[in-house]
């Protein structure tokens, strides 16, 4: 088994994953050759249908693969178990949804310390990173506020800020901006391509081709294959 080079955040070989539907096998994805090196940003699109989600479930560690390997910053995590995923899972990836997942009756300080609880981290080192987090996405004046009393930009903001707390080698967001119109859309891309000018290695899942466009690379699915490969210039319409 070759070892994936240093630079590679992610770096799948063959990666195959089956499921059984009644007596229909499903085959989600059929073989993916797949490699992300630190500091990229890239987009993940595809038709309904085309392996999407499936793919982004095995490289956020939330399933495991049929056949093939999954590499993790140097971590060969596609025969781990549940409890080494979660491990592995909570120490190297930070996730943005669609859907925020903010505790509402606590305040954007606490959502954000959240994943730090179970780090063992003491509660003075937690504010601090958690304050440094919201600060990055630009949130240091709205840390005592609950998510009902913020914009839906600003929740996606501490939604960020979270995936942020935990340095981890990759930010996973899956349709980041679904939720929200196309100006606050812009502004939470904005801040995706800022924290990628900083060193963050970014994946995003979108279907929206102007989302994409903020990305250097476009990884498009069907199928269950990687259809296509291409790097292009960041802001520039994909096609």
């Amino acid at each position: 088994m070759m070892m994936p080079p240093d630079s590679a955040v992610i770096h799948t070989r063959e990666l195959t994953k089956e499921y059984e539907l009644g007596a229909e096998t499903v085959r989600a994805l059929r073989g993916v050759d797949m490699q992300i090196d630190k500091n990229e940003f890239v987009a993940i699109m595809g038709p309904s249908g085309s392996g999407k989600s499936t793919l982004l479930n095995l490289i956020g560690c939330l399933d495991t693969p049929t056949a093939g390997e999954y590499w993790l910053s140097g971590h060969e995590v596609s025969q781990l178990d549940d409890n080494e995923l979660a491990r592995i899972r909570n120490r190297e990836i930070g996730f943005v949804f669609q859907t925020f997942n903010l505790l509402s009756r606590t305040t954007a300080l606490h959502n954000v310390e959240l994943p730090l609880i179970y780090s063992g981290m003491s509660a003075r080192d937690r504010h601090q990173r958690a304050r440094e987090a919201l600060d990055a996405v630009g949130l240091a004046d709205r840390m005592t506020h609950h998510p009902n009393e913020l914009s839906g930009g600003e929740r996606q903001r501490v939604a960020i800020a979270r995936a942020l707390v935990n340095q981890p080698s990759l930010i996973l967001a899956d349709e980041p901006t679904g939720n929200l119109d196309s100006q606050t859309s812009a502004e939470i891309m904005d801040i995706f391509l800022g924290l990628h000018k900083r060193g963050e290695t970014i994946l995003i899942v979108t279907h929206e081709r102007d989302i994409a466009a903020f990305s250097e690379r476009l990884i498009t699915l069907r199928d269950g294959k990687i259809e296509s490969d291409e790097r292009h210039t960041i802001g520039a319409p994909v096609a």
